[in-house]
This record gives C-alpha cells, sequence and structure tokens, in this order.
C-alpha cells in the first residue's frame, strides 16, 4: 500500500516549486530507492530534483554566503541534507561535496560565541547582509540540523559531524541561549519555541515530534558508535 501512495504522489512531487518539498521529496525517495532499488522512473526524479537544488545553490550562493537561497528561514539544514544524502547514494561526488559544505557553513552560522546551537530565529530570520533574528528558536531546526549532521556523519565517518549533532540535540536539555530545558522530562514533550526571555508553554506535536525524532536519531548513532567499539565475536 505504501508503494501504492508512493508511486500515486510521484508525480505531484515533479510539480513541487518549494526548495523545502524537493528536498523533503528527496528524502523520502531515499529511502524507497532502498528498497526497490530498479524502479527507474524515481531514480529519474531523484536526478531532476537534485538538479533542481544544485541550480538553486548555484544562482544564489555568494563567496561569504554558499547557501541555496538569500535568506535563511525554517527548517533550513533539509536542503543540505538531502544532496548529501544524494549524491552518496547516486555517486555524484560533486553534489555530495556541495550539501557537505553548505551545511558545514550553517552550523557556523549556528554556533554561538559559547559554543552552543543557536538557530536562526523565527521572529525576523536571516537575509544576506541583514541583521539575523536570534530568537523565537524553534525546536524543528533544531532537528534537521541533528539529521542532517548524522547523515554527514555517516557518510564521511568525521566525528565532527556527530559532535555537532550532539551539540544541536543538548539546546533541548539546555545548552541554549537562556540556559533552560526545552524538553519536559515529565511529559516527554517539547515547548514550541525559545523565546527572549522564556520557554513556550505550549507543547505541540510539530515541537514534540521534533524532540522525539531527534532523540531516536541520536540513540540509534550513539549504538552505532558502541557497535564499533566493541569487539566482534567470531564462531569457530
Amino acid at each position: 500500500m505504501a508503494g501504492q501512495l508512493f508511486a500515486q504522489a510521484l508525480p505531484a512531487v515533479m510539480e513541487f516549486t518549494s526548495p523545502r518539498a524537493w528536498a523533503f521529496s528527496l528524502i523520502g525517495i531515499h529511502e524507497y530507492l532502498r528498497r526497490l532499488s530498479g524502479d527507474r522512473q524515481v531514480h529519474q526524479a531523484r536526478e531532476a530534483l537534485t538538479a533542481r537544488l544544485m541550480e538553486l545553490f548555484d544562482k544564489a550562493a555568494q563567496p561569504d554566503w554558499p547557501w541555496f537561497e538569500g535568506e535563511l528561514t525554517y527548517d533550513n539544514a533539509k536542503l543540505a541534507h538531502a544532496l548529501i544524502l544524494s549524491g552518496s547514494a547516486s555517486g555524484q561526488q560533486k553534489v555530495f561535496e556541495r550539501g557537505l559544505k553548505a551545511l558545514r557553513w550553517l552550523v557556523e552560522v549556528q554556533t554561538s560565541e559559547n559554543g552552543h546551537f543557536r538557530p536562526v530565529g523565527s521572529n525576523g530570520f536571516y537575509l544576506r547582509g541583514g541583521e539575523r533574528a536570534n530568537f523565537d528558536q524553534q525546536p524543528i531546526e533544531v532537528q534537521a540540523t541533528v539529521s542532517a549532521c548524522l547523515e554527514g556523519y555517516r557518510a564521511t565517518s568525521d566525528s565532527w559531524w556527530y559532535e555537532q549533532a550532539q551539540r544541536a540535540f543538548d539546546w533541548f536539555l539546555g545548552w541554549n541561549d537562556l540556559g533552560l530545558e526545552v524538553c519536559s522530562s515529565k511529559t516527554g514533550g517539547c515547548r514550541d519555541a525559545l523565546h527572549v526571555d522564556r520557554v513556550n508553554g505550549n507543547q505541540g506535536a510539530e515541537s514534540t515530534l521534533s524532540f522525539l525524532l531527534s532523540l531516536a536519531e541520536m540513540r540509534l548513532a550513539q549504538n552505532m558508535l558502541t557497535s564499533f567499539k566493541e569487539p566482534i565475536a567470531i564462531e569457530q
């Protein structure tokens, strides 16, 4: 059933005009092709969407602003994540390196002078050459960064990427501008934002899912690290 729904949705994907919709579609396509790698139509869709993101980057990027758009808005890391994933899976080194370059720059932009994660705020975002908004900080930005950095780590085995994922995840736990926990140890939920003076009182679905997805991905990555360190038992 999932395969049938995927096939029905794919033509609509090609009509999307949002770069983030392209990126999310590429991430979904990657998972599909892990199971059904011989689907030529889906391979073609991946190539087309990847080309769109690459063209977008080429038009917008500047030496001091290696990014897909002239501003940082929301769910930013997904754009780089999609190129890392697609480039690695398809063997397109240029695509892969472009994704890593963009993500590395984004990580640097979102690291505070004290070393903690500071996502671009939704109260104005960050226009190139303008003043960056530091608040309100959204959990979805953290989740996107965690996921993208972990993909960078899996693709390169460079521990720096794992460290950046951990740094971003720690935002939920209080290593942020206000030193306040954004996730709730009592409910398992997550506050909707970090404001300039407090955490948001609401615990909405998007925020809670952002935290739980990040937690699940970090635990999987930690398990992978542990398995590499443990000796492999060989049966005689």
